[in-house]
C-alpha cells in the first residue's frame, strides 16, 4: 500500500510538473457573457443561474436595468466578479462620466463596444479608418480614467476594402494601449476569416475570445446555427493554443439565441474547461 501511495504521489507530481493548466487556473480564465441569459427571468435569477452553473466571472451588458449598488449586491451575493461590460458606442460617448462611474462602482475596468447598427456601419476604407480613429481617441480618454476600451467583432468586419478587412483597418489605425479586441471566433469564421491567423498576426491585441461554435446549416437552425464550443465546425485545437500564445486573458462563453440557456452554458463550460485543461501552460 505504501508503494502504491508513493506511485500515485509521483504520478500526481509528474502531472503538475508537466506544465498543464490546473482546474483552478482554468476557472479563472473563463467567464459568461450575461447576454446569453437575457431571457431567463429577472436579473437576480440570471446571476443566480451563472453562479449555480459554476462560473466565477461574468461579462455584463450595460447596467442590466439596475443601479450600481443593486448590481454590485447581486454580484457579491453570487460570488461573481466582472471581466468586462458591453456598452454601445453612442451611449458611452454621450453618457461618458456616468458610464465610467457605474463601471468602476461594480468593479469593472474594461468596456467593450459590441455592435454597430447597420445604418451606422462604415462602407469604405476611409470610413473604417475614421471609425478606428474614433475608437482610438475614446480609448485614450478612457485609459486616463483607468478603463480599457475593447471592440467586439461580428462577421461584417471581415469584409475587405481594397484587399484589407475592416478589422485589420481597425487594428492598424488604433494604438494597442487604446484599443483591444474581444474576438468572437464564430463570427470571424462566418465572415470567411481564420481566427488563428488574427491571433498570430496581432499578438497582445486580443484580450478575450467569445467561446462559441458554429453549427452546420440544418443543425440548430432555430438557434442561429450556434453551438457549444467543441460541438461545431471550428478548429479549437488550433484556435486555443494560438489564443494562449497571443496573450488572451479571458475565454467568455456566449450564445446569441439559446433555446435552453442552462443546457448551453453548462455544456459549454464543461467542454471549455476540458479543452483548456488539455493545453500546456
Amino acid at each position: 500500500m505504501k508503494n502504491l501511495m508513493a506511485t500515485v504521489g509521483l504520478l500526481a507530481a509528474l502531472g503538475t510538473a508537466s506544465g498543464f493548466v490546473s482546474a483552478a487556473q482554468v476557472d479563472d480564465e473563463i467567464a459568461l457573457q450575461m447576454y446569453t441569459l437575457r431571457n431567463v427571468g429577472t436579473p437576480a435569477e440570471q446571476f443566480a443561474m451563472a453562479h449555480k452553473a459554476g462560473f466565477k466571472h461574468v461579462e455584463l451588458v450595460g447596467t442590466h436595468d439596475l443601479n450600481a449598488a443593486q448590481l454590485k449586491a447581486l454580484l457579491e451575493k453570487n460570488q461573481l466578479t466582472v471581466t468586462s461590460s458591453h456598452v454601445q458606442l453612442k451611449a458611452l460617448e454621450q453618457d461618458y462620466q456616468q458610464t465610467v462611474a457605474f463601471n468602476k462602482a461594480v468593479g469593472n475596468s474594461t468596456i467593450v463596444v459590441p455592435w454597430i447598427e447597420p445604418q451606422d456601419r462604415p462602407d469604405s476604407t476611409q470610413g473604417w479608418i475614421d471609425y478606428a480613429q474614433r475608437l482610438d481617441k475614446l480609448g485614450a480618454k478612457l485609459h486616463k480614467d483607468g478603463i480599457q476600451l475593447g471592440y467586439h467583432n461580428h462577421n461584417f468586419e471581415m469584409k475587405k476594402y481594397d484587399g484589407v478587412t475592416a478589422l485589420d483597418i481597425i487594428f492598424k489605425h488604433s494604438q494597442p494601449a487604446n484599443l483591444k479586441l474581444e474576438m468572437d471566433a464564430a463570427w470571424v469564421s462566418r465572415g470567411g476569416q481564420d481566427p488563428a491567423r488574427i491571433l498570430k498576426e496581432y499578438p497582445g491585441r486580443v484580450f478575450a475570445i467569445h467561446a462559441k461554435d458554429n453549427a452546420s446549416i440544418g443543425i440548430r437552425d432555430d438557434e442561429m446555427n450556434f453551438a457549444p464550443l467543441g460541438e461545431g465546425l471550428l478548429d479549437w485545437k488550433t484556435i486555443l493554443p494560438a489564443a494562449k500564445a497571443s496573450g488572451v486573458k479571458w475565454f467568455i462563453i456566449e450564445h446569441d439565441k439559446p433555446k435552453d440557456a442552462w443546457s448551453i452554458i453548462t455544456t459549454s463550460l464543461k467542454n471549455l474547461r476540458a479543452a483548456l485543461e488539455s493545453l500546456p501552460k
